[in-house]
C-alpha cells in the first residue's frame, strides 16, 4: 500500500514539475513576442483592424456575387 502512494505522489510531483515548466516557457513565449508591451498591445489592435477590414471587404463581394447570380438568373429567365 505504502509503495502505490509512493508511486502516485512521484508521479503527481512528474505531472506538476511538467505543467509548471510548460506553463512557464509558454509565458516567456508570449512575453517576448510582446505580451505586456505597449507595441504588443499595438499590434494586436492593428491585427484586429486588418481582420476587421478583410471581413468587411468579403461581405461587399457576397453583395456583388449575389447581384451578379441576380442578374444571370434573370437573363436564363428571359431566353
Amino acid at each position: 500500500m505504502n509503495s502505490i502512494l509512493i508511486v502516485a505522489i512521484v508521479l503527481g510531483g512528474i505531472v506538476l514539475a511538467a505543467a509548471i515548466v510548460g506553463s512557464t516557457i509558454l509565458m516567456a513565449i508570449w512575453l517576448l513576442k510582446g505580451g505586456f508591451t505597449r507595441k504588443g498591445r499595438d499590434l494586436e489592435a492593428e491585427e484586429a483592424r486588418m481582420i476587421q477590414q478583410i471581413y468587411q471587404g468579403l461581405s461587399s463581394i457576397e453583395k456583388r456575387v449575389d447581384a451578379l447570380e441576380t442578374i444571370l438568373l434573370e437573363q436564363e429567365r428571359k431566353d
